[in-house]
């Protein structure tokens, strides 16, 4: 962590996930004071709660993640071990079916961790608790914004017990880390401030989630697998080792595909999956607690970086700036890497701190987004804007997926872009292009694609029963 310099006055983190909070270990280094105010009575333990409903399904910390949350809070990758968080290689040690083609194993040098989000967050949440100059304001809602001309000054607030009074809180700094439901937008128009542009794909997605008890035989040398969507078959399924002696499997289903929230259903809905691992494994397996469902209608970016007139002392973080497809597993490492920006724009004394940032968080949101939008677009049933360029990096992509599952080398430089290590670009660097091109175009999905009769598999049909 950089020396602190603790030189501004006070900053107000709206949100206590880990967005809010890493956003809060960044400004610790830069401000004299800063309060975390959370609507969530926030929990001692790593124990799933309501402001994060997306919390009980797998979750994956991707490699440029792992290395981003230990240069904010050095040895909480190793804290994440200790607590029971499983790490392994993104290539060696992850199993992944995309577009239904198994793609080709060799060691990547990508170290992720795999551990509930809970636990993550109590981790995270621990560590930030600690620093002298942060106080978490727990169990209080912030339901609306103090404005002095184009300034915002700070933030309106409401204990969550039915009744309590109004009071405010005065900042020099106030980072929306409300999520993707954040009234943030909304307030700034109410003051009359402007409220930034958005853009987004509909995505109607759902996801289902189970705990099991892992056995040796389940998932023997492998942290997990995963069968992704694709167009034609838009199901998929992740299972991931968790801490506690536990595997969790989550499918996913995209426009109107939903995964039924029923053991048996489940399970026919894995059967319909690449490979057959996802339902070998839920087969015959022994849950842990019930199916838990989750709906994520849309992405979505907000760009505050294009307003002409930006608010003064305001930033957005998180799913509050940018909410990617989960499927991705982008998000966490993302809120990271902004907290990193933030980080160092307070190192080097910045001045314009808000406008300074949102310029140079949509650097680091820019190639994840335009790769993650054209990728959601591929799928005919989306709804969204259709750049002319979505189509040739969706076509470019599916032929790198192809070729990579033939290919080691391909395969580790996809999965280093995935990984938030490499651009994009790095995709199309002399070598990997000629394997791109050399390969084979793929003609329709992979063989085992049959697409399940219309009324789903005779088992769903069973279940539907």
């Amino acid at each position: 962590m950089a020396t602190r310099i603790a030189g501004r006055g006070h900053a107000v983190v709206v949100g206590g996930s880990v967005a809010g909070l890493l956003a809060a270990c960044a400004l610790a280094e830069g401000f004299v004071r800063v309060t975390v105010v959370e609507r969530d009575a926030l929990p001692h333990g790593p124990v799933p709660r309501r402001g994060v409903p997306h919390g009980r399904h797998a979750h994956v910390l991707l490699a440029r993640g792992v290395a981003a949350m230990d240069a904010l809070l050095p040895g909480l990758s190793f804290e994440m071990l200790d607590a029971g968080g499983v790490s392994g290689d993104a290539q060696a040690d992850l199993r992944w079916y995309l577009d239904g083609r198994p793609l080709r194993s060799a060691e990547s040098g990508l170290t992720t961790v795999a551990l509930s989000r809970p636990l993550l967050e109590h981790l995270v949440r621990r560590r930030v608790r600690q620093l002298p100059n942060v106080h978490v304001e727990d169990g209080t809602e912030v339901v609306g914004l103090l404005a002095e001309r184009r300034r915002v000054a700070g933030v309106r607030l409401r204990a969550a017990d039915a009744g309590a009074p109004e009071t405010t809180l005065g900042a020099d700094l106030v980072v929306d880390a409300s999520g993707r439901g954040s009234r943030v937008p909304g307030w700034l128009a109410e003051r009359g401030l402007p409220a930034p542009p958005r853009s987004g794909t509909q995505l109607d997605l759902v996801q289902v989630s189970r705990y099991y008890l892992r056995q040796p035989w389940h998932l023997p040398g492998l942290l997990g697998v995963g069968a992704l969507p694709f167009p034609g078959r838009p199901r998929g399924g992740v299972v991931l080792r968790q801490e506690g002696g536990r595997f969790v499997v989550t499918l996913a289903g995209l426009h109107g595909d939903a995964p039924p929230a029923t053991g048996r259903g489940m399970l026919a809905y894995a059967e319909t999956l690449a490979g057959g691992d996802v339902a070998d494994l839920v087969r015959g397996a022994e849950p842990v607690g019930e199916p838990v469902t989750t709906r994520f209608p849309a992405t979505a970016r907000v760009r505050y970086e294009r307003l002409g007139r930006h608010p003064d002392g305001l930033l957005a973080v998180g799913d509050a700036l940018c909410s990617t497809n989960p499927l991705s597993a982008q998000g966490t490492t993302v809120a990271a890497l902004e907290a990193m920006v933030l980080r160092d724009l307070l190192a080097a004394g910045a001045e314009d701190l808000a406008r300074r940032f949102h310029a140079e968080a949509a650097g680091v949101l820019d190639a994840p987004w335009a790769v993650g939008t054209a990728d959601d677009l591929r799928f005919p049933e989306a709804a969204g804007r259709r750049r002319a360029v979505d189509g040739p990096i969706a076509r470019y992509l599916a032929r790198c997926r192809a070729a990579a599952a033939g290919n080691a080398e391909l395969a580790t430089a996809y999965l280093r872009v995935a990984n938030l290590v490499d651009p994009p670009l790095r995709l199309v660097a002399p070598g990997h292009l000629a394997r791109v091109l050399r390969a084979p175009v793929p003609v329709g999905p992979p063989a085992w694609a049959v697409p399940p009769p219309a009324h789903g598999t005779p088992n769903e049909r069973r279940e539907c029963a």
